[in-house]
């Protein structure tokens, strides 16, 4: 058996789940999700608790079996707590502000650049244009969007400019004579 896949996933009580054949509906505190599952994967409520089998051990339905718990997990979490990201921006002159709801960042083209949120995403600008954080209830679209807006201007490995995840780690390459990040 999947480690993951036999794990019941717990339902809080704010929560409520509507499972209809493959189609699953969470209603929570922060919104709704609904999401169609694989109809080989049979997924039950049993009081507070979901779970998922499978009809097979073959290594197509085992790799289902986790998959399908984890985005039953994700889907409980983000309606009832939400997911959270964060970017940071570095470079002289790189910054975000927000324009209503749009991102707008200056990121040293000739042009600044829009990013329009898709729906249940938020962005927010903090610590004067240099940190972005992203909001919403779906784990796989918050990741996505973040990843969008890295992708504009990812970090360089020289002097480290660019969008980067908090926490992510660059690694540095001299430069010319064997300085080290421009600094010399």
């Amino acid at each position: 058996m999947s480690r993951i896949g036999r794990m019941p996933v717990s339902v809080p009580q704010s929560v409520k789940v509507d499972i209809k054949g493959r189609h699953v509906i969470m209603k929570g505190p922060k919104g709704t999700l609904e999401r169609r599952f694989h109809p080989d994967m049979t997924i039950v409520q049993e009081g507070e608790q979901l779970r998922v089998s499978r009809p097979t051990d073959n290594r197509h339905h085992r790799a289902l079996h986790g998959l399908t718990r984890a985005l039953l997990a994700n889907m409980v979490t983000g309606v009832n707590e939400g997911y959270q990201r964060e970017l940071l921006i570095e470079g002289v002159g790189y910054r975000a502000e927000m324009q209503g709801n749009k991102l707008v960042m200056h990121l040293g083209f000739s042009h600044p650049v829009t990013v329009e949120p898709p729906e249940k995403v938020m962005f927010q600008v903090e610590d004067r244009g240099k940190r972005i954080v992203v909001q919403g209830i779906d784990k796989e679209v918050v990741g996505q969007v973040c990843a969008d807006v890295r992708g504009w201007r990812p970090p360089e490995p020289y002097l480290g400019k660019g969008v980067r995840y908090k926490g992510e780690y660059v690694r540095r390459k001299a430069g010319k004579s064997g300085r080290v990040g421009g600094q010399g």
